[in-house]
C-alpha cells in the first residue's frame, strides 16, 4: 500500500533536500491520505488545507525519518495529528439532521444557516476507500472526539494495529482500546445497520438515478415517489430544515423544487461512494442552467432513502464539474 524501503534512492535524495524526490514518494499515498484527512474533517475544503499542511510538516521533517516504520505509517502519523489539530481549533461538522427534528410544515423561503460549519460532499473515491466516505459514517464519525475519531478511522479503514495507532497518536494502547470502544459504540447507535452502497455505475442504480433524473426534469411527482421508500429523508445544507417521510418530502419536492425553482437539468456523478447527481437549475425561461447542488442519493435495496442536496456552486469543481450548463 505504498511503502518505501529505506534503500529507496528517493528517500535519500529527499532527506538529502531534493523536493522532487520527495513528491515522488508522496504520490502513491496523496489520494488516500486526503480521504482519511476528509474522514477527520468532513470537508473538501478541510481536507486540502490539512494534507497541504502535512506535507509541508513532512517535507520539513523528512531528514528525521530513520525508516523504523513504512513511509505510509509516518505519513499517516504527521496527517492524523494535523487533522486533530484542526479539530481542535473549529471543531466537528454537521447535516441539518443534527440541528433538530424534521420540518411538519414545507418553508420555501428557508434561511441558510451560515454559522455552522456543514458537512460537504467527498468527489468518487478508489473502490477501498468507498466505505470510509459514506455520509452516514462520516457524519456519525463527527460526533466522535478527535482521538476516538482518529483511532476509529485508522483500525477500522486503514487496517492499522492498536499498537500501531498508539505510536501515531503518542499514546498507550490501552488508551486506543478504549477509544475504540467507545467510538464503535457511538457510530452503531448513529448507523445502526450500514448497508454498503451500490456502485454508482451498476446497472440497478443507473436506472434509478436516470428515473430521478428525469422525474425532476419532467416535473413527474409520481414517478419520483416511485423511487423513494416510505421513511425516505431529504436535507440542503446549509438550509437547517429537513423533511422525513414520503408524504412530507412529497409536499416539500412539489412545492419547491417542481414548483417554484425552475428548469433542471442534471449530471450523473458520484460522491462519498454513492450515486450523486449534479444539479443544474435555470430560475427563467431562457439563460444557461448554473451550478446549484450535488445531491448524493443514499440507496436501501433498489430505492433512495435519503437525498442530501449539497446546496453551492463551490462544490462542483472538486468533482471536476463546470459551472453551468449551455
Amino acid at each position: 500500500m505504498g511503502d518505501v524501503s529505506v534503500l529507496d534512492p528517493d528517500l535519500a535524495r529527499a532527506r538529502a533536500g531534493d523536493d522532487a524526490a520527495f513528491g515522488r514518494l508522496v504520490a502513491p499515498l496523496r489520494r488516500q491520505l486526503h480521504a482519511h484527512c476528509y474522514g477527520m474533517l468532513g470537508s473538501v475544503h478541510d481536507a486540502d488545507d490539512a494534507l497541504q499542511e502535512a506535507l509541508v510538516r513532512a517535507w520539513r521533517g523528512i531528514d528525521r525519518f530513520e525508516g523504523r516504520s513504512s513511509l505510509r505509517s509516518w505519513l499517516y502519523t504527521v496527517a492524523t495529528r494535523t487533522c486533530l489539530d484542526s479539530i481542535t481549533s473549529r471543531g466537528r461538522r454537521a447535516l441539518p439532521m443534527d440541528l433538530g427534528p424534521s420540518s411538519a410544515a414545507v418553508v420555501a423561503g428557508d434561511t441558510p444557516l451560515s454559522d455552522v460549519a456543514w458537512l460537504g460532499p467527498y468527489p468518487d473515491a478508489d473502490p477501498e476507500q468507498r466505505a470510509s466516505v459514506e455520509l452516514a459514517f462520516v457524519a456519525a464519525c463527527q460526533h466522535l472526539p478527535g482521538n476516538q475519531r482518529a483511532a476509529l478511522l485508522l483500525f477500522e479503514v486503514l487496517g492499522f494495529s492498536a499498537a500501531e495507532i498508539a505510536t501515531i497518536m503518542d499514546t498507550s494502547t490501552a488508551s486506543v482500546n478504549s477509544a475504540l470502544q467507545r467510538a464503535r459504540k457511538i457510530v452503531a447507535e448513529r448507523v445502526p445497520s450500514r448497508e454498503e452502497q451500490p456502485a454508482a455505475r451498476d446497472a440497478r442504480t443507473r436506472e434509478v438515478v436516470s428515473g430521478y433524473t428525469a422525474a425532476l426534469e419532467s416535473g413527474d411527482a409520481q414517478a419520483l415517489v416511485a423511487l423513494l421508500t416510505e421513511d425516505v429523508t431529504w436535507s440542503m445544507p446549509p438550509l437547517p430544515r429537513w423533511y422525513r417521510g414520503i408524504d412530507a418530502v412529497m409536499d416539500f419536492v412539489v412545492a419547491v423544487p417542481l414548483g417554484s425553482c425552475g428548469a433542471w437539468r442534471h449530471v450523473p456523478t458520484s460522491a462519498n461512494g454513492q450515486p450523486a447527481v449534479a444539479a443544474y437549475l435555470r430560475p427563467g425561461d431562457t439563460g444557461a442552467h448554473d451550478a446549484w447542488s450535488i445531491n448524493v442519493l443514499t440507496m436501501r435495496g433498489d430505492r433512495i432513502a435519503e437525498v442530501t442536496s449539497f446546496i453551492g456552486a463551490e462544490h462542483f469543481a472538486a468533482f471536476g464539474l463546470p459551472p453551468s450548463l449551455p
